[in-house]
Protein backbone atom coordinates (compact mmCIF):
# COMPACT_ATOMS: atom_id res chain seq x y z
CA UNK A 1 0.00 0.00 0.00
CA UNK A 2 1.97 3.48 -1.06
CA UNK A 3 2.49 5.53 2.03
CA UNK A 4 0.98 9.62 1.13
CA UNK A 5 3.37 11.98 1.70
CA UNK A 6 1.86 13.99 4.66
CA UNK A 7 1.62 18.08 5.82
CA UNK A 8 4.20 16.45 9.16
CA UNK A 9 7.80 16.57 7.68
CA UNK A 10 9.00 14.33 10.92
CA UNK A 11 7.34 11.60 9.30
CA UNK A 12 8.00 12.26 6.28
CA UNK A 13 11.62 12.00 6.69
CA UNK A 14 11.19 8.67 9.28
CA UNK A 15 9.47 6.86 6.43
CA UNK A 16 12.52 8.53 3.73
CA UNK A 17 15.20 6.71 6.42
CA UNK A 18 13.45 3.36 6.33
CA UNK A 19 13.49 3.21 2.87
CA UNK A 20 16.85 4.63 2.17
CA UNK A 21 18.48 2.43 5.30
CA UNK A 22 22.14 1.13 4.81
CA UNK A 23 22.51 3.74 1.83
CA UNK A 24 25.61 5.51 2.00
CA UNK A 25 24.98 7.29 -1.30
CA UNK A 26 21.78 8.76 -0.83
CA UNK A 27 22.79 11.89 0.97
CA UNK A 28 19.97 14.55 2.88
CA UNK A 29 19.94 17.77 3.99
CA UNK A 30 17.59 19.47 6.72
CA UNK A 31 17.43 23.17 6.61
CA UNK A 32 15.29 25.96 7.77
CA UNK A 33 13.71 28.99 5.55
CA UNK A 34 12.48 31.53 5.17
CA UNK A 35 13.81 35.18 6.73
CA UNK A 36 12.37 34.25 10.14
CA UNK A 37 14.39 30.52 9.83
CA UNK A 38 11.10 28.87 11.11
CA UNK A 39 9.73 27.09 7.72
CA UNK A 40 12.18 23.47 8.11
CA UNK A 41 12.32 21.60 4.87
CA UNK A 42 14.60 17.81 4.17
CA UNK A 43 16.19 17.61 1.15
CA UNK A 44 17.46 14.38 -0.25
CA UNK A 45 19.15 12.96 -3.64
CA UNK A 46 21.75 11.20 -4.77
CA UNK A 47 25.46 12.05 -3.75
CA UNK A 48 27.04 12.63 -7.88
CA UNK A 49 23.57 13.62 -9.17
CA UNK A 50 22.98 17.01 -7.61
CA UNK A 51 25.27 20.03 -7.16
CA UNK A 52 25.76 22.64 -5.25
CA UNK A 53 22.54 23.56 -3.75
CA UNK A 54 23.55 27.30 -3.55
CA UNK A 55 24.50 28.10 -7.07
CA UNK A 56 22.19 30.64 -8.66
CA UNK A 57 22.71 28.66 -12.16
CA UNK A 58 20.89 25.60 -10.81
CA UNK A 59 16.92 25.20 -10.48
CA UNK A 60 17.26 24.10 -6.84
CA UNK A 61 19.70 27.01 -6.19
CA UNK A 62 17.06 29.07 -7.55
CA UNK A 63 14.12 27.70 -5.77
CA UNK A 64 16.02 27.76 -2.16
CA UNK A 65 17.57 31.38 -2.32
CA UNK A 66 14.50 32.41 -2.93
CA UNK A 67 12.64 30.51 -0.23
CA UNK A 68 15.40 31.81 1.81
CA UNK A 69 14.47 35.34 1.52
CA UNK A 70 10.72 35.15 1.79
CA UNK A 71 8.99 35.37 5.10
CA UNK A 72 7.80 31.86 6.46
CA UNK A 73 3.69 32.27 6.11
CA UNK A 74 4.72 33.13 2.37
CA UNK A 75 6.26 29.44 1.65
CA UNK A 76 3.55 27.60 1.52
CA UNK A 77 1.29 29.97 -0.39
CA UNK A 78 4.17 30.41 -2.64
CA UNK A 79 4.96 26.65 -3.20
CA UNK A 80 0.96 26.19 -4.53
CA UNK A 81 0.71 28.51 -6.13
CA UNK A 82 4.23 30.06 -8.07
CA UNK A 83 6.81 27.57 -7.78
CA UNK A 84 5.16 25.21 -10.39
CA UNK A 85 5.59 28.09 -13.00
CA UNK A 86 8.80 29.32 -11.93
CA UNK A 87 11.18 26.29 -11.41
CA UNK A 88 11.61 22.89 -13.33
CA UNK A 89 8.89 20.82 -10.27
CA UNK A 90 7.03 17.81 -10.46
CA UNK A 91 4.77 16.97 -7.44
CA UNK A 92 4.65 13.80 -6.20
CA UNK A 93 1.76 12.59 -3.54
CA UNK A 94 3.47 8.84 -2.29
CA UNK A 95 6.92 8.29 -1.01
CA UNK A 96 7.40 5.81 -3.13
CA UNK A 97 6.69 8.37 -5.80
CA UNK A 98 8.80 10.31 -4.41
CA UNK A 99 11.77 7.89 -4.06
CA UNK A 100 11.42 6.85 -7.47
CA UNK A 101 11.73 10.20 -8.40
CA UNK A 102 14.62 11.10 -6.81
CA UNK A 103 16.83 7.51 -8.21
CA UNK A 104 16.08 9.30 -11.80
CA UNK A 105 19.25 11.87 -11.14
CA UNK A 106 17.56 14.00 -8.81
CA UNK A 107 16.44 16.02 -5.72
CA UNK A 108 13.38 15.85 -3.64
CA UNK A 109 11.93 18.40 -1.68
CA UNK A 110 9.97 18.26 1.55
CA UNK A 111 8.30 21.32 3.53
CA UNK A 112 6.69 21.21 6.69
CA UNK A 113 3.12 21.58 6.34
CA UNK A 114 3.12 21.32 2.74
CA UNK A 115 1.44 17.47 1.66
CA UNK A 116 3.40 17.17 -1.78
CA UNK A 117 6.57 16.10 -2.45
CA UNK A 118 8.79 18.02 -5.06
CA UNK A 119 10.93 16.47 -7.44
CA UNK A 120 13.70 19.42 -8.53
CA UNK A 121 15.74 18.98 -11.84
CA UNK A 122 19.11 18.95 -11.17
CA UNK A 123 22.37 17.84 -13.66
CA UNK A 124 21.37 14.29 -12.89
CA UNK A 125 23.85 11.10 -13.13
CA UNK A 126 26.84 11.58 -14.99
CA UNK A 127 26.80 10.33 -18.36
CA UNK A 128 29.60 9.95 -21.34
CA UNK A 129 27.51 12.58 -23.33
CA UNK A 130 26.87 12.56 -26.95
CA UNK A 131 29.88 11.28 -29.11
CA UNK A 132 30.55 9.73 -31.99
CA UNK A 133 29.00 6.15 -32.83
CA UNK A 134 31.43 3.18 -33.16
CA UNK A 135 29.41 1.44 -35.47
CA UNK A 136 27.29 1.95 -38.56
CA UNK A 137 29.98 4.13 -39.99
CA UNK A 138 29.04 6.11 -42.90
CA UNK A 139 30.78 8.16 -46.16
CA UNK A 140 28.56 11.34 -45.83
CA UNK A 141 26.14 12.61 -42.78
CA UNK A 142 26.02 13.22 -39.33
CA UNK A 143 28.54 11.34 -36.61
CA UNK A 144 26.69 11.97 -33.87
CA UNK A 145 25.67 8.80 -31.74
CA UNK A 146 23.66 7.90 -29.19
CA UNK A 147 24.74 8.68 -25.41
CA UNK A 148 23.87 6.53 -22.87
CA UNK A 149 21.24 9.00 -21.05
CA UNK A 150 17.43 8.31 -22.72
CA UNK A 151 17.01 12.36 -21.63
CA UNK A 152 19.83 13.19 -24.20
CA UNK A 153 18.86 10.93 -26.90
CA UNK A 154 15.24 11.75 -27.09
CA UNK A 155 16.77 15.18 -28.02
CA UNK A 156 19.22 14.56 -30.18
CA UNK A 157 15.96 12.88 -32.30
CA UNK A 158 13.35 15.93 -31.64
CA UNK A 159 16.72 18.19 -33.01
CA UNK A 160 16.23 16.43 -36.14
CA UNK A 161 12.38 16.27 -36.13
CA UNK A 162 11.20 19.72 -35.08
CA UNK A 163 7.96 19.26 -34.73
CA UNK A 164 4.98 18.66 -31.86
CA UNK A 165 3.64 15.44 -33.47
CA UNK A 166 6.37 13.30 -32.48
CA UNK A 167 5.37 12.18 -29.29
CA UNK A 168 7.81 10.43 -26.22
CA UNK A 169 5.48 7.50 -24.39
CA UNK A 170 7.30 6.57 -20.87
CA UNK A 171 7.11 3.41 -19.30
CA UNK A 172 9.05 1.56 -16.76
CA UNK A 173 10.67 -1.82 -17.02
CA UNK A 174 12.31 -3.56 -14.59
CA UNK A 175 10.54 -3.93 -10.80
CA UNK A 176 14.56 -3.18 -8.88
CA UNK A 177 16.10 -1.38 -11.77
CA UNK A 178 13.04 1.00 -12.56
CA UNK A 179 14.50 1.48 -15.88
CA UNK A 180 12.91 4.24 -18.22
CA UNK A 181 11.90 3.06 -21.80
CA UNK A 182 10.47 5.33 -23.97
CA UNK A 183 8.18 5.05 -27.13
CA UNK A 184 9.21 7.86 -29.86
CA UNK A 185 7.00 7.93 -32.60
CA UNK A 186 5.52 10.18 -35.32
CA UNK A 187 1.26 10.50 -33.80
CA UNK A 188 -0.15 11.17 -37.42
CA UNK A 189 2.17 8.11 -38.87
CA UNK A 190 2.71 5.23 -36.19
CA UNK A 191 0.56 2.72 -36.94
CA UNK A 192 -2.37 2.41 -34.10
CA UNK A 193 -2.34 -1.34 -33.79
CA UNK A 194 1.56 -1.58 -33.79
CA UNK A 195 1.74 1.12 -30.68
CA UNK A 196 -0.70 -1.24 -29.13
CA UNK A 197 0.90 -4.53 -29.81
CA UNK A 198 4.57 -3.37 -28.25
CA UNK A 199 3.44 -1.69 -25.51
CA UNK A 200 1.06 -4.97 -24.93
CA UNK A 201 4.30 -6.90 -25.23
CA UNK A 202 6.14 -4.78 -22.64
CA UNK A 203 3.36 -5.01 -20.22
CA UNK A 204 3.69 -8.94 -20.51
CA UNK A 205 6.75 -9.33 -18.16
CA UNK A 206 8.35 -8.67 -15.17
CA UNK A 207 12.20 -8.86 -14.68
CA UNK A 208 14.78 -7.34 -11.92
CA UNK A 209 16.45 -5.33 -14.04
CA UNK A 210 16.95 -4.14 -17.36
CA UNK A 211 20.31 -3.20 -18.33
CA UNK A 212 20.48 -2.89 -21.81
CA UNK A 213 18.08 -2.41 -24.81
CA UNK A 214 19.15 -6.17 -25.37
CA UNK A 215 16.89 -7.34 -22.64
CA UNK A 216 14.12 -5.75 -23.94
CA UNK A 217 15.01 -6.70 -27.58
CA UNK A 218 14.99 -10.73 -26.42
CA UNK A 219 11.69 -10.10 -23.73
CA UNK A 220 9.42 -8.67 -26.59
CA UNK A 221 10.20 -10.45 -29.53
CA UNK A 222 8.17 -12.48 -31.03
CA UNK A 223 9.90 -15.54 -32.58
CA UNK A 224 12.87 -16.33 -30.58
CA UNK A 225 14.14 -19.20 -31.91
CA UNK A 226 15.36 -17.31 -35.13
CA UNK A 227 18.44 -16.44 -35.77
CA UNK A 228 17.07 -13.47 -37.11
CA UNK A 229 16.94 -10.07 -34.99
CA UNK A 230 12.87 -8.93 -35.40
CA UNK A 231 14.14 -5.05 -34.10
CA UNK A 232 16.67 -3.03 -35.83
CA UNK A 233 19.65 -1.16 -34.01
CA UNK A 234 21.00 1.39 -34.69
CA UNK A 235 23.54 4.09 -32.22
CA UNK A 236 22.69 6.67 -34.77
CA UNK A 237 19.93 9.75 -34.10
CA UNK A 238 19.63 10.37 -37.89
CA UNK A 239 18.40 6.51 -38.48
CA UNK A 240 16.43 6.79 -36.00
CA UNK A 241 14.62 10.36 -36.85
CA UNK A 242 14.59 8.76 -40.74
CA UNK A 243 12.72 5.68 -39.16
CA UNK A 244 10.06 7.88 -37.29
CA UNK A 245 9.23 10.02 -40.26
CA UNK A 246 8.63 6.13 -42.03
CA UNK A 247 6.09 5.42 -39.29
CA UNK A 248 8.17 3.66 -37.23
CA UNK A 249 8.52 3.27 -33.48
CA UNK A 250 12.07 4.38 -31.75
CA UNK A 251 12.87 2.50 -28.72
CA UNK A 252 15.14 4.02 -26.35
CA UNK A 253 16.12 2.07 -22.79
CA UNK A 254 17.85 4.37 -20.57
CA UNK A 255 21.72 3.57 -19.75
CA UNK A 256 22.01 2.54 -23.31
CA UNK A 257 23.44 3.79 -26.69
CA UNK A 258 21.68 1.63 -28.24
CA UNK A 259 18.00 2.25 -29.91
CA UNK A 260 15.17 -0.71 -31.25
CA UNK A 261 13.49 0.18 -34.13
CA UNK A 262 10.67 -1.69 -35.18
CA UNK A 263 8.89 -3.10 -36.91
CA UNK A 264 11.51 -4.19 -39.74
CA UNK A 265 12.48 -6.38 -42.15
CA UNK A 266 15.51 -7.98 -44.10
CA UNK A 267 15.72 -4.52 -46.79
CA UNK A 268 15.92 -2.57 -43.58
CA UNK A 269 19.08 -3.94 -42.39
CA UNK A 270 20.89 -3.48 -45.91
CA UNK A 271 20.05 -0.18 -46.04
CA UNK A 272 21.83 2.94 -44.09
CA UNK A 273 21.83 6.48 -44.02
CA UNK A 274 24.03 7.38 -46.28
CA UNK A 275 21.81 5.52 -48.54
CA UNK A 276 19.99 8.66 -49.00
CA UNK A 277 22.31 11.08 -48.78
CA UNK A 278 24.62 10.03 -52.10
CA UNK A 279 23.69 10.17 -55.62
CA UNK A 280 21.19 6.91 -56.64
CA UNK A 281 24.19 5.65 -59.35
CA UNK A 282 26.42 4.56 -56.48
CA UNK A 283 23.97 3.94 -53.48
CA UNK A 284 22.24 1.25 -55.69
CA UNK A 285 25.89 -0.23 -56.49
CA UNK A 286 26.59 -0.67 -53.19
CA UNK A 287 23.25 -1.62 -51.60
CA UNK A 288 23.41 -4.68 -54.42
CA UNK A 289 27.27 -5.41 -52.98
CA UNK A 290 25.62 -5.53 -49.35
CA UNK A 291 23.12 -7.53 -50.87
CA UNK A 292 25.25 -10.04 -52.14
CA UNK A 293 27.57 -10.09 -49.15
CA UNK A 294 24.58 -10.99 -46.86
CA UNK A 295 24.45 -14.29 -49.37
CA UNK A 296 28.09 -15.04 -49.51
CA UNK A 297 28.60 -14.59 -45.64
CA UNK A 298 25.96 -17.42 -45.19
CA UNK A 299 26.77 -20.15 -48.42
CA UNK A 300 30.46 -19.85 -49.61
CA UNK A 301 31.91 -22.34 -47.36
CA UNK A 302 29.26 -24.49 -47.69
CA UNK A 303 29.43 -24.16 -51.79
CA UNK A 304 32.86 -25.04 -51.89
CA UNK A 305 32.80 -27.88 -50.18
CA UNK A 306 29.55 -29.11 -52.21
CA UNK A 307 31.97 -28.38 -55.33
CA UNK A 308 35.02 -29.70 -54.24
CA UNK A 309 33.94 -32.97 -52.63
CA UNK A 310 30.75 -33.81 -54.77
CA UNK A 311 30.63 -31.74 -58.02
CA UNK A 312 34.31 -31.47 -59.39
CA UNK A 313 32.73 -31.55 -63.62
CA UNK A 314 31.12 -28.29 -63.34
CA UNK A 315 34.63 -26.79 -62.33
CA UNK A 316 36.93 -25.80 -65.52
CA UNK A 317 39.87 -29.06 -65.81
CA UNK A 318 42.79 -26.36 -64.95
CA UNK A 319 41.38 -24.95 -62.14
CA UNK A 320 40.35 -28.44 -60.93
CA UNK A 321 44.25 -29.29 -61.19
CA UNK A 322 45.35 -26.12 -59.55
CA UNK A 323 43.04 -26.82 -56.31
CA UNK A 324 44.15 -30.63 -56.39
CA UNK A 325 48.03 -29.72 -56.68
CA UNK A 326 47.22 -26.87 -53.69
CA UNK A 327 45.39 -29.56 -51.34
CA UNK A 328 48.73 -32.09 -51.75
CA UNK A 329 50.15 -33.13 -48.32
CA UNK A 330 47.06 -31.67 -46.62
CA UNK A 331 45.97 -34.53 -44.22
CA UNK A 332 42.40 -33.31 -43.02
CA UNK A 333 39.66 -33.32 -45.20
CA UNK A 334 38.01 -30.52 -46.61
CA UNK A 335 35.40 -30.09 -44.08
CA UNK A 336 38.28 -30.38 -41.18
CA UNK A 337 40.24 -27.74 -43.17
CA UNK A 338 37.20 -25.44 -43.35
CA UNK A 339 36.09 -25.82 -39.88
CA UNK A 340 39.41 -24.86 -38.53
CA UNK A 341 39.85 -21.97 -40.34
CA UNK A 342 36.38 -20.50 -39.31
CA UNK A 343 36.62 -21.33 -35.97
CA UNK A 344 39.85 -19.35 -36.20
CA UNK A 345 38.48 -16.45 -37.52
CA UNK A 346 35.72 -16.22 -35.04
CA UNK A 347 38.25 -16.45 -32.72
CA UNK A 348 39.78 -13.20 -33.76
CA UNK A 349 36.89 -11.33 -34.55
CA UNK A 350 35.96 -11.82 -30.28
CA UNK A 351 39.52 -11.15 -29.34
CA UNK A 352 39.21 -7.96 -31.68
CA UNK A 353 36.11 -7.00 -29.82
CA UNK A 354 37.23 -8.03 -26.08
CA UNK A 355 41.04 -6.13 -26.77
CA UNK A 356 41.39 -2.39 -25.81
CA UNK A 357 41.77 -0.25 -28.42
CA UNK A 358 44.99 -0.04 -30.25
CA UNK A 359 45.22 -3.58 -29.75
CA UNK A 360 41.97 -5.05 -31.31
CA UNK A 361 42.82 -3.96 -34.81
CA UNK A 362 46.56 -5.24 -34.48
CA UNK A 363 44.95 -8.49 -33.56
CA UNK A 364 42.41 -8.78 -36.52
CA UNK A 365 45.64 -8.25 -39.23
CA UNK A 366 48.32 -9.17 -37.53
CA UNK A 367 46.35 -12.58 -36.06
CA UNK A 368 44.75 -13.20 -39.16
CA UNK A 369 48.05 -13.29 -41.71
CA UNK A 370 50.36 -14.77 -39.47
CA UNK A 371 47.64 -18.26 -38.62
CA UNK A 372 46.75 -18.17 -41.93
CA UNK A 373 49.79 -18.19 -43.51
CA UNK A 374 51.16 -20.71 -40.92
CA UNK A 375 48.66 -22.93 -41.56
CA UNK A 376 49.52 -23.25 -45.31
CA UNK A 377 52.90 -23.07 -44.57
CA UNK A 378 52.65 -26.54 -42.15
CA UNK A 379 49.85 -28.34 -44.59
CA UNK A 380 47.43 -27.85 -42.43
CA UNK A 381 45.05 -26.24 -44.48
CA UNK A 382 45.30 -25.49 -48.37
CA UNK A 383 45.75 -21.62 -49.95
CA UNK A 384 42.02 -21.97 -51.71
CA UNK A 385 40.47 -22.51 -48.09
CA UNK A 386 42.15 -19.33 -46.53
CA UNK A 387 40.84 -17.46 -49.21
CA UNK A 388 37.42 -18.91 -49.63
CA UNK A 389 37.14 -18.35 -45.63
CA UNK A 390 38.52 -15.03 -45.50
CA UNK A 391 36.38 -14.02 -48.36
CA UNK A 392 33.31 -14.76 -46.13
CA UNK A 393 34.54 -12.45 -43.17
CA UNK A 394 34.76 -9.94 -45.70
CA UNK A 395 31.61 -10.01 -46.62
CA UNK A 396 29.63 -10.52 -43.05
CA UNK A 397 31.95 -7.14 -42.83
CA UNK A 398 30.12 -5.56 -45.04
CA UNK A 399 26.56 -5.96 -43.51
CA UNK A 400 25.30 -3.11 -41.81
CA UNK A 401 23.86 -4.23 -38.71
CA UNK A 402 26.37 -6.67 -36.89
CA UNK A 403 23.30 -8.26 -34.81
CA UNK A 404 21.75 -8.93 -38.70
CA UNK A 405 25.71 -10.11 -39.48
CA UNK A 406 25.47 -12.60 -36.89
CA UNK A 407 22.37 -14.71 -38.17
CA UNK A 408 24.27 -15.51 -40.82
CA UNK A 409 27.23 -16.12 -39.47
CA UNK A 410 25.44 -18.69 -37.62
CA UNK A 411 23.28 -20.32 -40.40
CA UNK A 412 27.00 -20.50 -42.66
CA UNK A 413 27.98 -23.90 -40.33
CA UNK A 414 24.47 -25.81 -41.05
CA UNK A 415 24.92 -24.53 -44.78
CA UNK A 416 28.88 -26.29 -44.23
CA UNK A 417 27.58 -29.38 -42.53
CA UNK A 418 24.75 -30.45 -45.32
CA UNK A 419 26.77 -29.22 -47.92
CA UNK A 420 29.52 -31.57 -46.84
CA UNK A 421 27.14 -34.36 -46.18
CA UNK A 422 25.06 -34.54 -49.35
CA UNK A 423 26.92 -32.01 -51.62
CA UNK A 424 24.64 -29.84 -54.18
CA UNK A 425 21.36 -30.90 -52.84
CA UNK A 426 22.71 -29.98 -48.95
CA UNK A 427 23.26 -26.75 -50.68
CA UNK A 428 19.77 -26.34 -52.45
CA UNK A 429 17.87 -28.01 -49.39
CA UNK A 430 19.83 -25.42 -46.83
CA UNK A 431 18.43 -22.37 -49.13
CA UNK A 432 14.88 -23.33 -49.05
CA UNK A 433 14.88 -24.13 -45.38
CA UNK A 434 16.15 -20.18 -44.84
CA UNK A 435 13.46 -18.96 -47.58
CA UNK A 436 10.90 -20.34 -45.89
CA UNK A 437 11.70 -19.69 -42.52
CA UNK A 438 11.87 -16.45 -44.00
CA UNK A 439 8.97 -16.54 -45.66
CA UNK A 440 7.02 -17.26 -42.11
CA UNK A 441 9.15 -14.94 -40.15
CA UNK A 442 7.57 -11.63 -39.25
CA UNK A 443 8.43 -8.31 -37.24
CA UNK A 444 5.39 -6.62 -35.37
CA UNK A 445 2.72 -8.52 -38.25
CA UNK A 446 5.36 -7.06 -41.23
CA UNK A 447 6.49 -9.63 -43.52
CA UNK A 448 10.27 -9.83 -42.87
CA UNK A 449 10.88 -10.40 -47.05
CA UNK A 450 9.02 -6.63 -47.73
CA UNK A 451 8.48 -5.76 -50.26
CA UNK A 452 10.16 -8.98 -51.93
CA UNK A 453 6.62 -9.85 -50.95
CA UNK A 454 3.60 -8.69 -51.26
CA UNK A 455 4.74 -5.31 -52.96
CA UNK A 456 1.05 -4.76 -53.86
CA UNK A 457 0.08 -3.94 -50.09
CA UNK A 458 2.25 -0.16 -51.18
CA UNK A 459 1.00 -0.13 -54.69
CA UNK A 460 4.40 -1.65 -55.40
CA UNK A 461 6.11 1.64 -54.45
CA UNK A 462 8.17 -0.19 -51.59
CA UNK A 463 10.14 -1.59 -54.53
CA UNK A 464 11.66 1.02 -55.64
CA UNK A 465 13.55 1.24 -52.67
CA UNK A 466 14.91 -2.59 -52.94
CA UNK A 467 17.83 -3.67 -54.36
CA UNK A 468 18.18 -0.16 -56.32
CA UNK A 469 17.51 2.74 -54.77
CA UNK A 470 15.61 5.39 -57.84
CA UNK A 471 16.46 8.71 -57.57
CA UNK A 472 15.06 11.00 -54.32
CA UNK A 473 12.44 12.53 -56.24
CA UNK A 474 11.23 9.20 -57.26
CA UNK A 475 10.72 7.98 -53.40
CA UNK A 476 7.27 10.38 -52.75
CA UNK A 477 5.72 7.66 -50.78
CA UNK A 478 6.32 6.30 -47.22
CA UNK A 479 6.97 2.42 -47.10
CA UNK A 480 4.60 0.11 -45.77
CA UNK A 481 5.45 0.55 -42.27
CA UNK A 482 3.35 4.06 -41.96
CA UNK A 483 -0.80 4.32 -41.65
CA UNK A 484 -1.89 3.97 -45.39
CA UNK A 485 -3.89 7.36 -45.72
CA UNK A 486 -0.34 9.25 -44.47
CA UNK A 487 1.94 7.70 -46.97
CA UNK A 488 3.00 10.92 -49.29
CA UNK A 489 6.12 12.44 -48.01
CA UNK A 490 7.28 13.98 -50.94
CA UNK A 491 5.43 16.30 -52.83
CA UNK A 492 6.82 19.10 -56.03
CA UNK A 493 5.64 22.88 -56.06
CA UNK A 494 4.39 22.91 -59.31
CA UNK A 495 2.31 20.10 -58.56
CA UNK A 496 0.23 22.79 -56.24
CA UNK A 497 0.07 25.42 -58.61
Amino acid sequence: MPTPVTANLQENIDHFHQLFADSADIKTRRMKLGKDVKTECFIAYVEVAVGNMLLESSVLGKLLNTLWEMPSDRILMYLQENAMGISDLTEYETMEEAATGMLTGDAIFFVDGYNRALKIKDKGYPNMGVKETSSEKVVRGSNEGFAESIKVNTALIRKRLRTPKVKVREVFAGTRSNTNVDLVYMEDLVRPELLAAIQQRLSEFEIDAVGDSGVIEQLTEGSWYSPFPQFQTTQRPDRAAMAIAEGRIVLLTDNSPVALLLPTGYNSFIQTSDDYYMRWEIASFTRMLRYIASVLAMVLPGLYLAVTNFHTQILPTDLLLSFAAARQGVPFPALVEILIMELAFELLREAGVRLPGAMSSTIGIVGGLIIGQAAVDANIVSPIVVIVVALTALCSFAIPNEEFATAFRLLKFGFIFLCAWLGFFGFLMSALLVLIHLSHLESFGIPYLMPFVGPDLNDYKDQRDMLLRVPLGKLWRRPIYTREHARRKLRWKKEKE
